[in-house]
């Protein structure tokens, strides 16, 4: 089995992401991000706020930024990849617009912390990270706090996960330089996807499908996430 297709739903896990970590301590801390850097600006959705509430952060860094977690700023979690800043989950988060039975596609799985963030939203999370190492690791922390319902295998995410498609909603971790087709064919009628897109500048794109399977796209906001590899570097 090649690492496109290596599921590590069963996978164990005995590194710096460790769910084991003292909760207590960073109770006020996480109380404070969804109080000033979330509600205190444009996130909404209750049902986002109470979702970021309940997900646990600091589980999701290494031991050495552990006590930034709950800072409105992205932080590394090896292999040069990082965990987005808060806000940013929570914004693309509310513009995906999840509902409890939908079936959302997670690419970029990075540390896991969008996908669990998903998994208190959405009846199924199918997440898709392109570095082995990191779906290693994610896929054994979500099963270690009980997400049953998301999925995670090592694979190029410019591709989507078409076996599990359509997806009602889309969230995109990494920017490619266009919006890579085989998402938007992923898409269900009434879905959205949320994708940072371009190379030296970034806009978060909002990408919706009609029920008719009409498309249109707009930009959100200007952002900076890491480049999308794989596929996406060799479509330019």
């Amino acid at each position: 089995m090649n690492s496109d297709q290596r599921d590590f739903s069963n996978a164990t896990m005995s590194d710096a992401f460790d769910p084991s970590a003292d909760d207590d301590r960073f109770r006020d801390a996480r109380r404070t991000m969804i109080e000033h850097h979330l509600r205190k600006r444009d996130i909404t959705d209750v049902r986002v706020l109470d979702a970021m509430q309940r997900v646990p952060r600091h589980r999701f860094v290494p031991d050495k930024v552990r006590d930034s977690a709950y800072e409105d700023r992205p932080l590394p979690i090896g292999r040069g990849q990082t965990i987005s800043q808060p806000y940013i989950v929570a914004l693309m988060t509310q513009l995906a617009r999840p509902k409890p039975d939908s079936r959302a596609l997670d690419v970029g799985t990075g540390s896991g912390y969008q996908a669990a963030v998903l998994g208190e939203l959405c009846r199924e999370v199918y997440s898709i990270e392109i570095v082995e190492e990191l779906a290693e690791r994610a896929s054994a922390l979500l099963e270690r706090q009980g997400y049953d319902n998301i999925h995670v295998r090592s694979g190029d995410g410019y591709q989507g996960w078409k076996e599990h498609a359509p997806f009602d909603l889309i969230i995109v971790a990494a920017a490619p330089a266009h919006v890579p087709k085989p998402l938007i064919e992923q898409l269900a009628p009434g879905g959205r996807m949320i994708i940072p897109v371009g190379q030296f500048q970034q806009d978060l794109m909002i990408i919706e499908k009609s029920e008719d399977g009409t498309v249109k796209q707009w930009a959100e906001i200007p952002v900076a996430f890491v480049p999308m590899t794989g596929e996406a570097q060799r479509d330019k």
